[in-house]
């Protein structure tokens, strides 16, 4: 197989598969005809609150509301009516200090230009759009792989990070393929295949070192805030992700440093693999050179032993467990998570001459007096070697996958050929596949063999084909033969199907989804709820909370922000970790049980281990290690996303808070209503006295008293202080060094509120905005595309039906894929 592919230039397979190239698509806006007096029916309004700011010599803001009088503008200056619908509603306009119309005429105002948009909206002639062809990004190649050949590694890790349009990485007009980018599917393609038939090849050993580093060792007197027993919490441990490249045993081993009271019983260390503790290696109280009756040097002490661990991406950890046990009475304070810690009573060391125990005992005795400083000891690196003993061969998963033809009983007819080829055409093709293609691909095997290769290495050059073939790497949805041009048309059963799975799970359809598109019944109203009620519930859409809650959400920045040391010792690695899978489990959680949305802003709920339990000051969570669990937070200063830590680390600078930013991801991100950009040369905030001399929120009014920041900041930043409270990492706090906090807001329509419960509040009051603003992002990122002006009716209708059904999760998924823009695309026209 090896000799067949080298041969091969890159593209080769391709154009021996005779594969054509990938088409794209634009986008396209129809006109629509306007009412007959609608603009005129709203002058008045206009005339006396709004054009004295808003004509064409102000024109403040850039609005000349004199051009919105002319027949026709709602269609012509769509996004002028947008703007002036939302800063009306929002209080923002007219301007504090200007006379306010009543909220009854405000009101009817709304009414009539909401009226008008969505009648504007249903007399445009209909079109569903079309997405460019689709090349499956980073996530969706592993998770494809997986499903197809059951392979375990995730090869996509080794291509360039994907890019990102309109906050997603999913988005097809982005995702374009350079000729460097086929050369690495054409060595991903590969090495899955060899691996799928015949297992990953013979690695050499090789050895990586971690350092702990940034890290405050605790070397206090008394048990620490973040105390457990596993060690875990506390950061004389270390934390790291360390990828193992094929099955097999790894050699750790542990490099310690630091001190510890003489007198205690063994020290033990553990390792934790995604969790789980895998070994417990112990130290005595024997020093390197003998005994000293004070502290026990660990420089330099090694600590090691061999695990087996499955390929991929693993959190690992070296903890030093009991940490405080054992310890005088004296160097044991209260713990604040109330588990009791044991001190023991003197005990002669292993290995301590007999005739030295009365000695011993008595400076034992001696140094509780003295209170000489608690435990200091510490994993400093660990370093990681293998594999060992590496797995060899394939997984039976994989040959399962690939041979349908009873191979694997012994032997194979010349006829499994074209049902081996077909089967997995078929499926990585997410369609049927036409004799043409199986026999193309049957001619690659019977290649192989002509060249002296084995049958199973020329099913594996036919593999090959298939994976670098534009109709695996692509998402391709086709005009239908009889269709008209330029007009709307249904996807085929196929192409829904693979829309579905790739919006839901980030992988291809599974063989109940191929099934239904099969038969052709997919699209019954019936069978496609039955299939979405079945692939919500399914562990493979967790794929919603990582891919798209992580990006919607933007915390999947967690893993490149880098906090402050000096100012947030508290923030580690095993913090880090556990911020980003308290949300993920929080969403998972909404999407599993079938809750409303509104969860996600109100929920008195979130899921906890004891290291973010500590972090919080949250009680009761005693659970030994990072098993999360169900948290109720009634009664405390937290609920849903906004105050969750990975919401409020990602929203913040490395060593402050930001309002401005916070508020700012609230609006893009909750209300759906974006700020404009800065404008060029405005001066930056001073926060240099900020925390001792002055707050952040003088600093910012000072800068609002700049009338061109003024229009902004206004409504961003009290958004943003209602979340004061939280600092840069998310821990509540009440001052900002020596200055307290006020976290009160004050918006543009009047109303006030007072921290995050209140900020809560305010933004159940605009439910509506957070649905629809929801509804817009969900189904950008299901359709993978931008969303157009024609799409706004889509949206409305998917937020109404939600609504009518208390908006339920399941409730806005069945609403987008039964919509227009999900189930159907615009047609091109003739060539």
């Amino acid at each position: 197989m090896q000799r067949s592919l080298i041969s091969l230039p890159p593209l080769s397979l391709a154009i021996l598969l005779g594969l054509a190239v990938v088409p794209t698509s634009g986008h396209q806006t129809a006109p629509a005809k306007r009412g007959p007096v609608f603009e005129q029916a709203l002058w008045p309004y206009f005339s006396k609150n709004c054009v004295a700011c808003h004509d064409a010599q102000t024109k403040a803001g850039g609005l000349d509301l004199l051009s919105l009088k002319r027949a026709g503008s709602v269609v012509r200056s769509r996004d002028e009516w947008e703007s002036v619908l939302r800063k009306v509603k929002m209080g923002e306009m007219p301007p504090k200090g200007s006379p306010k119309p009543s909220q009854a005429e405000s009101n009817a105002l709304l009414r009539q230009i909401e009226a008008e948009l969505e009648r504007v909206d249903r007399a445009a002639p209909p079109t569903p759009g079309s997405v460019t062809a689709h090349r499956l990004n980073r996530a969706e190649y592993n998770n494809t792989i997986q499903e197809l050949l059951g392979v375990s590694f995730r090869p996509a890790d080794e291509f360039a990070q994907d890019d990102s349009g309109y906050g997603f990485d999913n988005i097809g007009d982005v995702l374009s393929l350079s000729s460097s980018q086929m050369e690495k599917y054409v060595a991903a393609a590969e090495k899955i295949a060899r691996v799928a038939l015949f297992g990953p090849e013979l690695l050499q050993p090789a050895l990586a070192r971690h350092e702990a580093s940034g890290r405050n060792i605790i070397v206090g007197p008394t048990v620490p805030a973040s105390y457990d027993v596993t060690g875990l919490n506390v950061p004389n441990s270390l934390h790291t992700t360390h990828r193992f490249p094929v099955d097999g045993e790894y050699i750790f081993r542990l490099g310690l440093n630091g001190t510890r009271p003489l007198g205690s019983e063994p020290l033990p260390f553990g390792l934790w693999i995604d969790g789980k503790k895998v070994q417990t290696l112990t130290i005595d109280a024997e020093g390197a050179s003998g005994f000293s009756f004070d502290r026990q040097d660990l420089s330099g002490r090694t600590l090691e032993c061999r695990v087996k661990v499955k390929a991929g991406d693993h959190w690992v950890a070296a903890t030093i467990e009991r940490m405080y046990e054992g310890l005088p009475p004296e160097f044991n304070g209260p713990s604040p998570s109330k588990r009791k810690v044991v001190p023991r009573e003197f005990k002669r060391p292993p290995g301590f001459p007999p005739e030295r125990a009365e000695e011993f005992r008595k400076r034992f005795e001696e140094r509780k007096k003295e209170k000489v400083p608690a435990n200091d000891a510490r994993v400093s690196a660990l370093e990681i070697g293998g594999p060992y003993a590496q797995t060899q061969g394939p997984s039976e998963l994989s040959l399962r996958k690939i041979f349908v033809c009873g191979h694997l009983q012994g032997g194979h007819a010349p006829a499994c050929t074209p049902k081996i080829v077909g089967s997995l055409a078929r499926r990585a093709f997410r369609r049927p596949v036409t004799p043409q293609e199986i026999a193309r691909l049957s001619n690659l095997v019977a290649l192989a063999q002509k060249n002296g290769d084995s049958y199973e290495e020329g099913i594996g050059l036919a593999l090959q084909g298939i994976l670098v073939s534009p109709h695996f790497l692509f998402r391709i949805e086709r005009d239908q033969p009889l269709a008209k041009p330029n007009t709307p048309q249904f996807l085929t059963q196929h192409e829904l199907a693979s829309r579905l799975s790739y919006f839901l799970w980030s992988s291809m359809p599974d063989d109940a989804l191929r099934a239904c598109a099969d038969s052709q019944t997919l699209r019954k109203p019936g069978v496609l709820e039955a299939q979405v009620h079945r692939m919500l519930a399914s562990p493979k859409s967790l794929a919603l909370a990582e891919n798209f809650a992580g990006q919607w959400l933007q915390f999947r920045a967690l893993e490149s922000v880098k906090p402050d040391r000096g100012r947030f010792p508290d923030f580690d690695e095993y913090l880090r970790l556990s911020m980003r899978q308290e949300t993920e489990l929080f969403f998972d959680s909404i999407v599993k049980e079938d809750q409303s949305i509104l969860t996600l802003l109100l929920g008195k709920y979130t899921f906890l281990n004891e290291r973010l339990a500590s972090f919080y000051k949250i009680p009761g969570v005693t659970v030994v290690g990072p098993t999360f669990r169900k948290v109720d937070l009634t009664g405390t200063t937290r609920g849903g996303i906004l105050t969750q830590a990975s919401v409020l680390t990602v929203t913040s600078y490395p060593n402050r808070t930001s309002p401005v930013l916070r508020g700012k991801w609230i609006l893009e991100n909750i209300l759906n209503a974006p700020p404009p950009a800065p404008p060029p040369g405005v001066p930056n905030l001073d926060v240099s006295a900020v925390g001792s001399a002055t707050s952040l929120r003088q600093q910012l009014e000072e800068h609002r008293k700049n009338p061109t920041c003024a229009s902004c900041h206004a409504r961003m930043d009290p958004l943003g202080f209602g979340l004061e409270n939280f600092d840069a990492i998310g821990a509540f706090r009440k001052n900002d060094g020596t200055v307290a906090i006020d976290s009160s807001g004050s918006l543009p329509d009047g109303r006030t509120f007072q921290g995050a419960d209140g900020l809560r509040t305010i933004l159940k009051t605009d439910s509506g905005e957070f649905a629809q603003c929801l509804s817009t992002k969900l189904l950008t990122y299901a359709l993978g595309r931008g969303l157009e002006r024609y799409d706004r009716a889509a949206v409305s209708a998917i937020t109404k039906s939600s609504a009518a059904k208390n908006y339920r999760f399941s409730s806005l998924v069945q609403a987008i894929v039964t919509s227009k823009p999900f189930q159907m695309r615009q047609g091109k026209g003739p060539k």
